[in-house]
């Protein structure tokens, strides 16, 4: 079965599920609204499942090459003192393949260079689409309308796709915290692959790539929309006096290079992940938060899990019934476990839960940490035809 379909979001899962597409013969378009690609993330960590995902999509191999394999590293307390410990070889001898961390920009670049010539428009907006001729789809960007057979909304936490199918939907709701991060702008001396420190109400990580530099985040409890003239002092002020290597990496880091993002999630469950012709991936629609490390994981699986349906079923009907069956419970429930990460992590302040916390992590032998993580990234990929 091939068609036509029109992708709505040039981000990670967009560009995946068009390279799904085309791999199973179909003819994909890809409409991104933003007319500059400014890849913003910093860095990214991709588990098993969303390594195995680009197998699938034919690109693991050379996201691979170009990234940092973590197999050192664990979780902190803000003097040092180990909580936990990260096995990463034991995790690749379970799972196949290691944990890895990569610059968001350069896998962006490589899904795009995955892509025919020209399936990519940029500065191209999706205003409008209708299901109301049944097996066709009409997509309005600008003056052009584009038929289609399907649509997959791939338009991140803020869908308006997500909105004009799901009016009564309350959509994304701040989580209680908010996100500074950055890439160092030179290699920095590191002596671990992936590390989280855990105060009150306040994590900081970082992430070593291949090329020597890292990308570091700062999470911290805080009301929505709250912003700072300066971002990078701010951070370097409320995590004074943490351990090495946070003062290095701050050091490293230049003021303009620093993103500040609030953390929002899809609280309330969508009721189906599609509607006529339109397949919702990605945080379109399963927005999490971030602590789990699952968000862009869960997005890869969506989208070779909707190639392989739409590959494997004899209509498109049929196809997004199996995709909506096979997501939305195993996605959904990363959300609710990823939050329940992030309450009993970064957004903990109480100062004797966290003490409770903190003596329970250090009791937890290692393959406590290892079945936590084996639970959401042990996923097997559908054979795309």
């Amino acid at each position: 079965m091939g068609g036509k379909a029109v992708v709505v979001g040039g981000g990670i899962v967009g560009l995946a599920a068009a390279i799904g597409l085309h791999r199973i013969g179909w003819e994909a378009t890809v409409l991104e609204r933003s007319s500059v690609l400014d890849d913003a993330g910093a860095g990214i960590s991709l588990h098993a499942n969303g390594m195995r995902a680009l197998d699938a999509l034919g690109i693991g191999g050379p996201v691979r090459k170009a990234a940092r394999c973590q197999y050192t590293g664990g979780t902190r307390t803000p003097n040092g003192r180990w909580l936990a410990r990260m096995d990463g070889a034991a995790l690749e001898r379970q799972l196949g393949t290691p944990i890895v961390g990569i610059p968001r920009a350069a896998l962006h670049q490589m899904l795009r260079d995955a892509l025919p010539q020209g399936v990519l428009r940029v500065g191209a907006e999706a205003t409008a689409v209708d299901c109301s001729t049944p097996g066709q789809v009409r997509v309005t960007c600008g003056k052009a309308v584009l038929d289609a057979d399907l649509v997959v909304a791939a338009d991140g936490v803020g869908s308006r796709l997500r909105a004009q199918f799901f009016p009564a939907h309350p959509g994304p709701v701040h989580s209680g915290s908010t996100v500074l991060r950055a890439v160092t702008q030179r290699p920095v001396d590191l002596q671990t692959d992936f590390e989280l420190t855990w105060g009150p109400g306040a994590e900081f990580g970082h992430i070593a790539f291949a090329d020597g530099r890292a990308e570091w985040h700062a999470v911290i409890n805080s009301p929505a929309g709250v912003r700072y003239p300066d971002p990078l002092a701010e951070v370097r002020r409320r995590f004074r006096g943490w351990h090495d290597p946070i003062p290095v990496l701050l050091a490293a880091t230049q003021p303009q290079d620093v993103l500040h993002h609030d953390v929002n999630e899809m609280a309330t469950p969508l009721p189906s992940y599609t509607v006529g012709g339109v397949a919702f991936l990605g945080d379109a629609a399963h927005a999490m938060m971030p602590n789990l490390g699952q968000g862009a994981c869960q997005g890869l699986e969506d989208a070779v899990t909707l190639t392989a349906a739409l590959a494997a079923d004899p209509t498109i009907e049929s196809a997004l019934a199996r995709y909506d069956n096979e997501r939305r419970p195993r996605s959904q429930a990363v959300v609710r476990a990823a939050r329940q990460a992030g309450r009993m992590g970064q957004q903990l302040h109480n100062p004797l839960a966290i003490a409770a916390r903190n003596f329970a992590l250090r009791l937890a032998p290692s393959r406590a940490t290892m079945r936590a993580i084996l639970r959401h990234a042990a996923w097997t990929p559908p054979r795309l035809g």
